[in-house]
């Protein structure tokens, strides 16, 4: 399975039409909310995994750069 940050988005945007639906109450409410909140925290999760493999990225394509600063968090 291939899933693209264009995938992630719509499951995004469908998971914000499923929480406006206004016909939604009570407990099928509530567990639409719950799943939100899951899907969220996969989602942050994915966007942070993303930015961490573009960072290494940037720093692999520097690495021939010899006027590079290295960021002091990776300073050893």
């Amino acid at each position: 399975m291939q899933n693209t940050l264009g995938d992630l988005n719509n499951h995004l945007f469908a998971q914000l039409e499923r929480l406006n639906d206004e016909e939604l109450k009570g407990d099928a409410l509530q567990e639409e909310i719950t799943r939100a909140k899951a899907i969220n925290d996969v989602a942050s999760r994915i966007i942070a995994n993303g930015s961490l493999v573009l960072q290494a990225k940037k720093l692999q394509d520097d690495r021939m750069n010899a006027d590079v600063k290295i960021p002091k968090m990776l300073e050893g």
